[in-house]
């Protein structure tokens, strides 16, 4: 299967999870993506992998215009030392590009970890290829994952 859509789609169905892909248009930021989506940006979602240091991997979800915080995270997962990992090790950890990764169909089952900002909304995020963005409810993303849902993120900070 190696048509990363039927992958995603494929892995969906199997957790009962219902989606939507679409093709979008190329977006030069965050806010020009959520306008062409409809959305707002923090409804556009980013799927982190994330490197641990025993060479497995989590994914962490946060909302557009958010980053990570490494020491929530690294608290939260009980680990020292977390990375984001090279565009190849990503690739070879879900089958995805950086840029596409999604938990859904990912080539591993990695632990989720969503940022607590993201439920109770339908999100957009990666659909395992370029331009193509997926629909979910965060809440059934989460149900179907068995996600753990925390504060592991920052505000944007303003550009000044």
């Amino acid at each position: 299967m190696s048509d990363p859509h039927e992958r995603v789609r494929a892995a969906a169905s199997a957790r009962g999870l219902e989606i939507e892909i679409r093709e979008r248009p190329v977006a030069r930021s965050l806010h020009e993506a959520a306008a062409l989506l409809g959305l707002e940006p923090s409804d556009i979602v980013k799927t982190l992998v994330v490197k641990r240091s025993d060479d497995s991997y989590l994914f962490a979800l946060v909302p557009g215009g958010r980053s990570i915080s490494w020491p929530k995270l690294r608290a939260l997962v009980g680990a020292n030392r977390l990375r984001l990992p090279e565009p190849e090790l990503a690739l070879a950890a879900t089958g995805y590009e950086r840029g596409t990764i999604v938990p859904i169909g990912s080539t591993t089952d990695w632990p989720v970890y969503a940022d607590e900002t993201i439920a109770g909304r339908r999100i957009a995020m990666g659909a395992g290829s370029h331009g193509y963005s997926l629909f979910v409810e965060a809440d059934d993303l989460i149900r179907a994952y068995g996600a753990t849902v925390a504060d592991i993120s920052e505000p944007e900070k303003p550009r000044g």
